[in-house]
């Protein structure tokens, strides 16, 4: 189980860093291929596109697979299109590029966290789906800051080509250390699509979207805001991006408690709460530069609190179509990322400045809550109307 855990969390290592390098690399993508940042922004929700199409659609046709095929296959294609990125000399190529490496992130972390679950010892089974997204965490500690020294004292490509690399060692991981799996439980297309007439569902997806957009917003503009609003110099991006990833590792195992010691849910209205007072009190500590590594390290552990827990909670809504269900809450995320980086970027672009992003996160989150107080009170009801049935 532990060796087939790890081979999951180094696919997950691979996925955090070719999701999360360009953020640290962005200046020197966008002076390469001439084009604005609002611009280079696009490179980033094109792959967050790629994930919200691939999730389910993957998904849905592997299941006539067994899991650890499936898997191995996702990984393969993950590889082959992230190399193909590091060549790319338009913005057009990237472009297509990056939303091609991004079409198998959600079904691997979907279809992988549905596994770790079932591999897991009963009750154990946040700490067997945080194991795998420690791989993501872990590569803003380590790959992300590599592949942004990479990038600013080489090349943006060579950033790319390292995550190819990693994406050959979660191959081989996957191909021996995962055990062989049955094919999924599910009964079929039809059946999965039952699952979408859940209100509860649906309400958890837009949670995932909107709630994880409020990091997003903040997470995409990190380094102008480290180098043109605290007025730290470049190579600061690569030290900030190591404290981001540290905050990152240490919100996954946070997150993973808090979902044993509250509901789900509950863990993820908690950690939103604490994302809105984060970016709001950023507006101000961003122009302190000791105020603005600080903060660097704060958000992403609020953010990955929610990482767990809402997985989940999506995967508990999701009974009977676990493997969809989870799936399609990592296309959330990544609507999350996308819009996040999409929404922020229009004030910027119409000039009020970096810091501006921080209104636009605080403000998804805060909807965030909303959507999860509803998915509270959908379940209370479901179960105040099982009680009456009962009785």
């Amino acid at each position: 189980m532990k060796k087939a855990l790890l081979a999951l969390a180094i696919g997950g290592f691979g996925i955090g860093m070719t999701e999360f390098v360009i953020m640290g690399i962005l200046p020197e993508v966008a002076n390469a291929l001439d084009v604005t940042i609002p611009q280079a922004g696009h490179f980033i929700s094109a792959y967050a596109l790629g994930v919200v199409v691939g999730a389910p659609l993957l998904t849905v046709f592997g299941n006539k697979w067994p899991a650890h095929k499936v898997l191995l296959a996702l990984m393969v294609w993950f590889t082959v299109f992230n190399t193909l990125s590091a060549f790319s000399n338009s913005y057009t190529l990237l472009l297509i590029s990056r939303f091609l490496s991004g079409l198998p992130h959600g079904a691997f972390f979907g279809i992988g966290a549905v596994v770790a679950g079932k591999l897991a010892k009963p009750g154990k089974d946040a700490q067997a789906i945080a194991m795998m997204f420690t791989g993501l965490t872990v590569a803003n500690v380590i790959g992300v800051p590599l592949g942004t020294w990479l990038g600013q004292n080489f090349s943006w490509g060579v950033a790319f080509l390292a995550v190819g690399i990693v994406g050959v060692l979660a191959v081989l991981s996957i191909k021996f250390w995962m055990p062989e799996l049955p094919i999924s439980e599910s009964n079929g297309f039809r059946s999965d699509m039952k699952v979408m007439k859940k209100p509860e569902l649906w309400m958890v997806i837009l949670l995932t979207t909107i709630g994880t957009g409020g990091f997003f917003a903040w997470y995409s503009y990190i380094a102008p805001l480290i180098t043109d609003v605290a007025g730290w110099q470049e190579e600061m991006v690569s030290y900030a991006m190591i404290l981001a990833g540290l905050g990152m590792v240490a919100g996954n195992f946070l997150g993973a408690k808090l979902a044993e010691m509250f509901s789900p849910i509950n863990a993820v209205i908690i950690a939103l709460i604490l994302m809105v007072i984060a970016l709001i009190s950023n507006t101000f500590l961003a122009y302190d530069q000791i105020g603005v590594l600080v903060m660097t390290f704060i958000l992403p552990v609020i953010a990955f609190c929610i990482a767990t827990p809402i997985q989940m909670a999506v995967i508990n809504s999701a009974k009977g179509s676990e493997m969809l269900g989870s799936s399609l809450n990592q296309s959330a995320f990544n609507m999350g990322n996308a819009s996040g980086a999409y929404l922020a970027g229009l004030p910027i672009a119409y000039g009020y400045g970096i810091v501006s992003a921080q209104y636009v996160g605080a403000v998804m989150a805060a909807i965030g809550i909303l959507l999860g107080i509803g998915v509270v009170i959908i379940r209370k009801q479901r179960s105040s109307e099982l009680k009456i049935s009962n009785s």
